[in-house]
């Protein structure tokens, strides 16, 4: 009677594991079968699946069940594409394929049917919860979270058949996703200063920074010294990995008002590597901003109830510091300008998501 497996226990009989790290840092995973009869280890790749099913030939035994399922894309995907997007998206990525295990993981990849993807997007729901303060938040229809968990699934799904595990169709093309409705919130001065008075000295050169540059909040917070170079703001975006060139010069060779606010940043009694900083010279991290920016909000919201302007208030409270990038683009007159400062190479989506007032027309007469 054989003994018992004690290491890759989770493959079949003569299959072996091996696992080196090579210098990239990368773990490397390749599968062997034992021949006992020439007592020698015969190589069947790096690749799970098709390590499975050299196996079988070799046994001459059916292919095992979980070669033709979901969990292998799944695997495969996990280790070979996510760790080469940028670092919010694989966080992002890994949740969202945490959710999509928990029903597809053992689905065979050539059972799964548009109707199958539907019934996720219809049926996806968040966790009922309970608040420190004893308020019940019911369970409700995930719909967003549904259509990036499915968006996730298409492209997983389309690796697949690129890696040949099968020649179906995707199943979520035609299925139409849950309808989203887009943030239209527009920070007008009103509310963009009634925050920034309330806010210390070094948010409110953040917010300038974050609404003279048009970048995202995680850029603007990676911004250094070392990124102005030739009167430039040289800015290598986070999500898209593309590289713009913001003038600190106008035309006339005066400076423009991010060459005037990076100046001033400059002349700091204490200042450090980042243009985002504390007053004592310290980075400022996601958590400081956030801290920040609320705490300011809830004063601008506070005193403008206190003035009688409920509506201000309410304005104050939606705002968000992620705003600044619409607004930058909602108040350059030229769509092209606007697209190349927020690094746009289709204007349609600055004009589409992120213009959020309206264009200006003349009357009829």
């Amino acid at each position: 009677m054989n003994r018992p497996k004690t290491t890759s226990s989770d493959l079949p009989p003569r299959v072996i594991r091996r696992v080196r790290r090579l210098k990239s840092g990368k773990l490397w995973e390749g599968f062997y079968y034992w021949a006992a009869a020439d007592k020698r280890e015969i190589p069947l790749g790096t690749d799970r699946v098709e390590a499975l099913r050299k196996w079988a030939e070799l046994e001459a035994a059916p292919v095992p069940v979980e070669a033709g399922t979901m969990r292998l894309v799944f695997d495969r995907y996990e280790r070979e594409i996510i760790p080469d997007k940028a670092s919010k998206t694989q966080a992002s990525n890994r949740l969202e394929l945490a959710r999509l295990r928990s029903v597809f993981d053992s689905a065979p990849i050539d059972a799964i049917t548009p109707q199958h993807i539907a019934q996720y997007r219809d049926n996806r729901m968040t966790k009922a919860r309970t608040l420190k303060d004893g308020t019940v938040i019911p369970a409700r229809r995930a719909t967003i979270a549904a259509n990036r968990e499915l968006a996730l699934f298409s492209n997983v799904f389309n690796k697949a058949r690129e890696w040949g595990y099968t020649a179906k169709t995707n199943p979520c093309a035609g299925v139409a996703k849950n309808k989203e409705t887009p943030r239209d919130f527009y920070a007008d001065d009103a509310v963009w200063s009634a925050v920034r008075n309330c806010a210390p000295a070094e948010l409110q050169d953040l917010m300038d920074l974050a609404y003279l540059s048009g970048q995202r909040p995680g850029d603007v917070l990676r911004m250094t010294m070392r990124d102005v170079v030739d009167d430039a703001l040289v800015v290598r975006q986070g999500k898209t990995r593309k590289q713009i060139r913001i003038q600190l010069n106008d035309a006339d060779g005066g400076r423009t008002k991010l060459g005037q606010l990076i100046d001033r940043i400059k002349r700091r009694p204490v200042s450090g590597l980042y243009l985002a900083t504390t007053d004592a010279g310290r980075r400022m991290t996601v958590g400081m901003l956030r801290l920040r920016f609320v705490a300011a909000r809830d004063t601008a919201a506070s005193q403008a109830e206190s003035a009688g302007n409920a509506e201000l208030a309410a304005r104050v409270r939606q705002f968000q510091f992620r705003d600044s990038r619409p607004k930058a683009a909602s108040e350059i007159a030229d769509l092209g300008e606007a697209a190349k400062l927020l690094g746009h190479s289709d204007k349609e989506l600055t004009k589409v998501v992120y213009r959020r007032i309206g264009e200006s027309a003349k009357p009829t007469r």
